[in-house]
């Protein structure tokens, strides 16, 4: 079968269906979608475009539309999917003209429909052609315009401006709406960034030296998972934000640590790059298919001091020796609220009860981790969320509740220079529009002697 534009829009519909059904991660969606019809890098491009930046905008695109759909609840899913999708392109995409996206709509609701639905979905576009876009002027309440300008739930976006203020939102809300650039962490005890930096470039590669992380790289145009260097452990991905834990937690060689929420292993593996393959690190995940990944890449690095366990971190307790570990990081379930640039349509289906469940979750495994740091060892306690809920708060909760651990006022010390402004005390905030990475949080406690 030879793909055709249309091609593209369809699977993209499609796309669009089985996220919205399944909840499934659109990431791992439009991957798998990608390797199954053999797409060309041109046709990629597209349908990545369209099935993100419509799941993107998609209140945006909603409040466009209710006025030209008349009986929208009776609609079938996917005619609504194809109309926010044909929309996408006519307001956001310059390259493509609209009587090309409407007439490619028009041939897929044939296609999937009859002649009626055809006729709709001609209908519905051409009135928003001739009449032209609804005014968001017309939402009163900032908060409320805001969100649906940025396409973002209302009770989000109200917390958020409750948090951090109307700006600040703003500003978190718009990135969001842009494409994340890809960032590599070189695994320096293999090759330099510079040799590393040179190997990619010859590739065909257009990468840019990270200015905030020493050992980072940023990808400008294509992947670089799907290079030889890659396969011979050169780098690994992982975004930049991320890669501030092993800053954070600072192993030195030699070290017993615990990382205890490990896959896919990007941390643990650069502590281990960080220790140069010294020590030991014990990283453990629930799930043995995680775990598999974990050690995966610590293969494919070349790293030999991480040891990997399947395990409930709540558990630990009965596993390993009390006060045994010099360091012990605690990446724990969060919302994911840092990484929608990445995952979109994560924010629709997130509710303020998540928070506040994992909120407890996050306090749980603080109890449970903790007492197997020996004291005067570190604990960091981090996630890629934006909320104070599952951040600060939670952070304050435990050090209420636990007067043996305190602030580790050192952490600015051990942190990329680039990154030190943000630090106010032992904690640092990161929003995704600080350094142009994910959202993430990190906190270093120390347990007193």
């Amino acid at each position: 079968m030879t793909f055709t534009k249309k091609n593209v829009r369809a699977i993209a519909m499609d796309l669009l269906v089985t996220i919205e059904k399944n909840q499934s991660y659109s990431n791992l969606l439009l991957n798998s979608t990608i390797e199954k019809n053999q797409l060309s890098a041109v046709d990629v491009g597209l349908l990545t475009e369209l099935t993100y930046g419509t799941l993107q905008r998609r209140m945006v695109l909603d409040f466009y539309l209710t006025p030209f759909v008349k009986d929208n609840k009776k609609l079938a899913n996917w005619i609504h999917h194809l109309l926010r999708l044909t929309l996408y392109q006519m307001v956001y995409l310059d390259r493509i003209p609209d009587r090309a996206a409407i007439f490619e709509a028009v041939e897929i609701a044939k296609e999937r429909g009859h002649k009626g639905i055809a006729s709709l979905v001609n209908g519905v576009l051409r009135n928003i052609q001739r009449q032209g876009l609804p005014s968001l002027e017309e939402v009163s309440d900032p908060v409320e315009r805001l969100a649906i300008e940025t396409s973002h739930p209302l009770w989000l976006v109200t917390r958020w401006v409750n948090q951090f203020g109307y700006d600040k939102t703003k500003e978190m809300c718009e990135i969001n709406l842009t494409a994340p650039l890809q960032t590599a962490r070189v695994n320096l005890t293999k090759i330099s960034r510079d040799e590393c930096v040179a190997l990619l470039e010859e590739d065909g590669f257009q990468i840019e030296k990270s200015p905030i992380i020493p050992e980072a790289i940023r990808s400008l145009k294509g992947n670089l998972a799907s290079t030889i260097s890659f396969n011979y452990g050169m780098f690994t991905i992982q975004d930049e934000s991320s890669m501030l834990a092993a800053y954070a937690l600072g192993a030195r060689e030699d070290e017993y640590i615990l990382d205890a929420c490990a896959a896919p292993g990007g941390k643990s593996t650069h502590i281990a790059e960080k220790m140069k393959n010294t020590g030991e690190i014990i990283s453990v995940d629930l799930h043995q298919h995680k775990v598999r990944l974990i050690n995966d890449n610590a293969k494919r690095l070349g790293l030999s001091n991480i040891i990997t366990s399947v395990a409930d971190s709540r558990h630990l307790q009965e596993k390993f020796k009390l006060e045994s570990f010099d360091r012990i990081l605690l990446d724990a379930p969060c919302s994911g609220l840092g990484v929608m640039r990445r995952k979109p349509d994560m924010k629709y289906t997130k509710t303020e009860q998540d928070i506040e469940r994992l909120s407890t979750i996050q306090q749980n495994l603080l109890e449970s981790v903790t007492p197997l740091l020996k004291k005067g060892g570190i604990l960091v306690y981090s996630t890629c969320t934006v909320d104070k809920g599952e951040n600060e708060l939670t952070v304050k909760q435990f050090l209420e509740n636990h007067p043996d651990f305190e602030g580790d006022t050192t952490l600015k010390s051990r942190m990329p220079e680039a990154v030190q402004p943000l630090i106010t005390n032992f904690d640092l905030q990161i929003f995704p529009q600080d350094i142009g990475s994910d959202g993430f949080y990190i906190a270093a406690l120390r347990k007193k002697v």
